[in-house]
């Protein structure tokens, strides 16, 4: 494929205020698009002003649902330059998902320069205020205007950013999590470990049943048994249980997150072992009740540490170390933070450097 097009925009909006940037407010001035047609491949890369999508009403996408996507962010160094956070890793996982919905996958060292070169054009975008950071979104989809099922002939891949606000502008506060047993959010050989939107779009009701409770998201059990322990909302969860850390084994309807692989690869890096096993409720809530649950925290890139307060299941609400952050999830927070902003040491190489706008 030819070298990735520029067209710069000739009305440059204004940024916003980083104090109240919240989360998918805001967008750059550009986004970028590749094109996938059967037999010629990936072709006509472009950097475009920021604007609606062309898309046929009978794009494949709108009636069979193949897309999926991706997140990760670009940070602002305290020496002002700007970095990615394992961008390749982001690629790679997005290939896996296409490969399950049936969609065209990319040259991985195609995708993570589209990413890089992007971030360069964009990088006035990047704030700099504590906790934030600027969050990119590739996505692909099915754009071929055709009702039957079929083999995808047309894709097309899109790149845009949104300057974001910190997850926690007043500190890493516990939320409120409802244990889910009637709605489930994926089946093994179903699309559980691909990032595609129909996975939320499925797990959208029980988040909302449990919000009207009281509580911020679901922790899901599995489809099938309806025994053990996946995921906590949009993100991984891990467990501190009489001193092992524990984190459900990826089982093939699990999304095997980044921010996930990342903790277990540094807490190993640091001499700790993550168990990575089966974790049934029945376990989880017996440790509740002796107490030997001692810290809960969902992971993922929008919060890196998302620390659980409350545990609900059965109707009952257990508290997790007296609703406060435990000192091994904050360590975990502030020594990954760390390396994602740049505050600190890199010790497994996972930043990128993004080369100073020309």
């Amino acid at each position: 494929m030819s070298k990735i097009q520029i067209t710069k925009t000739t009305a440059s909006k204004a940024k916003p205020d980083e104090r109240v940037l919240g989360f998918g407010k805001y967008y750059t001035d550009h986004m970028l698009i590749i094109d996938y047609t059967a037999g010629i491949g990936w072709h006509d890369a472009r950097i475009v002003p920021f604007g609606n999508l062309p898309l046929h009403p009978a794009a494949v996408v709108l009636h069979y649902g193949m897309e999926i996507f991706e997140g990760l962010k670009a940070y602002r160094r305290p020496d002002g330059k700007v970095q990615l956070f394992r961008p390749m890793e982001n690629v790679r996982r997005m290939n896996n998902s296409a490969r399950r919905l049936a969609l065209p996958t990319m040259d991985e060292e195609l995708g993570l320069e589209a990413i890089r070169t992007f971030v360069e054009l964009e990088q006035d975008w990047v704030p700099s205020a504590p906790g934030t950071s600027l969050y990119l979104r590739p996505f692909l989809y099915a754009s071929e205007p055709n009702l039957a099922l079929h083999a995808v002939h047309e894709a097309t891949y899109v790149l845009i950013a949104s300057p974001v606000g910190s997850y926690f502008p007043d500190g890493l506060k516990p939320v409120r999590i409802m244990i889910e047993n009637s709605d489930v959010r994926a089946v093994r050989g179903g699309t559980g470990e691909a990032k595609c939107g129909g996975n939320y779009a499925a797990a959208t009701r029980a988040g909302d049943v449990a919000e009207s409770k009281g509580y911020s998201q679901v922790l899901w059990l599995d489809g099938v048994e309806r025994k053990y322990v996946e995921e906590v909302g949009a993100m991984n969860v891990m467990f501190k249980i009489a001193g092992e850390i524990v984190t459900p084994k990826l089982t093939g309807s699990i999304l095997p997150g980044i921010t996930r692989r990342s903790a277990i690869e540094l807490l190993a890096h640091q001499g700790i072992t993550v168990s990575e096993r089966l974790l049934s409720v029945a376990e989880l809530t017996e440790a509740c009740e002796k107490g030997t649950l001692e810290e809960a925290w969902g992971i993922g890139t929008a919060a890196i540490i998302s620390p659980i307060g409350v545990l609900n299941y059965g109707g009952q609400d257990y508290v997790i170390n007296g609703g406060e952050i435990g000192p091994f999830a904050q360590k975990l927070y502030d020594d990954l933070s760390a390396i994602q902003w740049g505050r600190g040491e890199d010790p497994l190489g996972w930043t990128v450097p993004v080369p100073e706008k020309k």
